[in-house]
């Protein structure tokens, strides 16, 4: 997969930049179903490395579109694209073709979560938070922000910390002191008091975890996301389609969207959601137990 990498179309930084790269991966074609699962099967059973390069190159499309809606947060898009082709080469490695899904379902939350851990790792040295909440806090307090009309600078009115607490799902505490960081870093070097010499450089502590620990989290979190794709395979194509807008986008779709789609109520369309979800919730517990995972499954795994 090494050897792949190098050949990946180069992305110089700035929008010139951009709009080349952009232009290149344009060229490499998109794939047939069947084309797609011969060259998966030539990667997966004989590490066919051109086979890899054509499932790689094919979905960089994908990549940088998913991309694009992370530039708000102040990084090289450049980056934050070749993260995200990171992403994209560690499902091609462990794309499973025989189990009927498409590589794209399968890669999209392998991209998203490479893209995400970069920015969370990059954005700020103060450390964001690394809980299910808050990098949920985190990616979405500047979309509710804007949904309630909070433009103002500075620290949030108390009904637009509720409401955005109530919209989230999290401590209204948690939300003012997002909304702290997210309005600018400040010097590591500043004083932390006027009368005070001590700097907040003083204060920081190196809480990352060892390289143990860290690989071992990564192999794990890798576990949960096959799990989660071999779960929703599972699911037939109404439920697949309900569960990933409903339960798997940042923007989820509401009920009323999902009945006008496939003509049938919201309470249906509710009843196919729960159902779904119980099933995969089902499916990744059943894997995690086979799997011998150190904790089990919770809901906020899927």
């Amino acid at each position: 997969m090494a050897q792949t990498v190098k050949s990946l179309p180069a992305i110089a930084s700035g929008e010139a930049g951009l709009s080349r790269y952009l232009q290149q991966i344009r060229q490499f074609p998109m794939l047939e179903p069947s084309e797609e699962y011969m060259l998966a099967k030539a990667w997966k059973e004989h590490g066919d490395k051109e086979a890899a390069h054509k499932l790689i190159t094919s979905h960089l499309r994908l990549v940088a579109k998913l991309a694009m809606g992370y530039r708000g947060y102040g990084l090289p898009i450049s980056e934050v694209i070749s993260e995200g082709n990171v992403g994209l080469m560690h499902a091609v490695k462990r794309f499973e073709p025989d189990k009927g899904f498409r590589l794209a379902t399968y890669a999209m939350w392998w991209i998203k979560a490479s893209i995400q851990e970069f920015i969370l790792r990059s954005w700020s040295l103060v450390k964001m938070g690394t809980t299910a909440s808050q990098k949920k806090l985190f990616f979405n307090l500047r979309k509710v922000k804007g949904q309630i009309q909070a433009l103002e600078e500075g620290d949030l009115k108390p009904e637009q910390v509720k409401e955005i607490a109530k919209r989230l799902a999290v401590p209204e505490e948690d939300v003012i002191s997002m909304n702290r960081r997210l309005s600018g870093d400040a010097s590591l070097n500043s004083q932390v008091r006027a009368d005070s010499e001590g700097e907040w450089m003083d204060w920081l502590v190196d809480d990352a975890d060892d390289q143990e620990t860290a690989l071992a989290k990564s192999e794990e979190s890798e576990q949960r996301m096959g799990m989660l794709a071999a779960a929703m395979d599972m699911l037939n194509d109404r439920e697949k389609r309900v569960f990933e807008a409903r339960r798997l986008r940042d923007e989820p779709a509401t009920l009323e969207e999902l009945s006008q789609e496939f003509g049938v109520s919201r309470e249906r369309i509710r009843q196919i959601e729960v159902r779904a979800f119980e099933k995969v919730q089902k499916a990744v517990k059943n894997a995690a137990q086979k799997a011998l995972l150190p904790r089990p499954v919770s809901e906020a795994s899927v």
